[in-house]
């Protein structure tokens, strides 16, 4: 077994849509970022990737590709959980707890859950999602943004995992078809 933390960051942008865990939260701003912005997902898959040493979310989908603008973070996560497939492992289970002043998680747990639960290959009750306040204190304080962190164990799926490399041939060209 292994295990892999993840953080992700990300200011409000009032021009984008709220989306974390692949669930939109109406009423709230978005998340500013190349992809979707949905911190957990990216938090999710730097938890994974770290996991089997494998990078991280810019590693395999760099910010710097235009084909990855705009992308559905939950699909980025099922291509990183492809990719611990890929070096023989599996998700056990992730804990995630996303940091804000708001909007308010519980009421958006569950459903964050079962979505991330899906795109993980595993049932909700192996995804735990919880919300957090920062107090008042600093930039998640004074509501300029969010944080996420993030765990993950991750085992091998029967023979011997695989010492990979896949990672390291550049970006885009370990992922899958776009």
């Amino acid at each position: 077994m292994r295990i892999g933390l993840g953080y992700d960051s990300h200011r409000f942008d009032e021009n984008r849509t709220l989306i974390l865990g692949g669930v939109t939260i109406p009423g709230h701003p978005g998340l500013a970022g190349h992809s979707d912005g949905d911190a957990v997902a990216h938090a999710v898959i730097d938890a994974l990737l770290g996991a089997v040493a494998g990078g991280d979310v810019g590693t395999h989908f760099s910010p710097a590709e235009e084909r990855w603008k705009d992308a559905d973070s939950m699909d980025l996560l099922r291509r990183a959980v492809r990719v611990l497939e890929g070096r023989n492992y599996q998700v056990v289970n992730v804990d995630v707890t996303v940091i804000c002043e708001s909007p308010r998680i519980s009421p958006h747990v569950e459903a964050m859950r079962e979505g991330l639960g899906d795109a993980l290959g595993v049932g909700p009750g192996f995804v735990s999602v919880k919300g957090k306040s920062n107090e008042g204190m600093g930039w998640i304080g004074n509501g300029e943004g969010l944080a996420v962190h993030a765990v993950a164990l991750v085992d091998a799926m029967g023979g011997s995992p695989e010492e990979s490399t896949e990672w390291d041939q550049g970006p885009g060209k370990h992922v899958g078809p776009a």
